[in-house]
């Protein structure tokens, strides 16, 4: 899916620690039709070095600005909490949106995110099925649907 006023299809960065989460949300995206690129970060601290072009993403980033990032809470180094709530506090980044996918069902995680300032909270699905009719859910709502702003903070 791309955004309507772009030919290129938006960026999904995926911060997720579990190889076999990313690799079957990657088949679940194929599966639902999604033409978006979906990136990988494996922490909390390798996303905020993408997002702020630091470290190993200084040169360049392949992928390009996210419009869309999927965050799991539990993450080595920096866990996903740390990093939605850096994300959210700073002014270049803030407008990137963000969903929590996470294994968790705790109710004080989904709180704690929303108080943090995250978009959606989703529990990450049991079964391969419903991955699929979560990323044609995810597809449609927020690249079909939703106004995403243009790449970039404008000052």
């Amino acid at each position: 899916m791309t955004n309507q006023s772009d030919e290129k299809p938006i960026v999904i960065l995926m911060a997720d620690d579990d190889d076999d989460d990313y690799l079957l949300t990657q088949k679940a995206l194929k599966k639902s039709k999604l033409l978006n690129e979906l990136c990988r970060v494996h922490d909390g601290e390798e996303l905020l070095d993408y997002l702020k072009g630091r470290g190993e993403f200084a040169e360049s980033t392949k992928c390009g600005r996210p419009g869309v990032i999927l965050l799991d809470l539990n993450m080595p180094k920096m866990d996903g909490r740390e990093a939605l709530k850096e994300i959210k506090s700073d002014p270049d980044l803030r407008d990137i949106p963000v969903v929590v996918f996470t294994t968790s069902k705790a109710e004080e995680d989904i709180y704690k995110s929303y108080q943090l300032g995250v978009n959606s909270f989703i529990t990450k699905p049991v079964t391969f099925d419903n991955l699929i009719e979560v990323m044609q859910a995810l597809g449609k709502y927020w690249f079909e649907i939703v106004e995403l702003p243009k790449g970039g903070h404008e000052s």
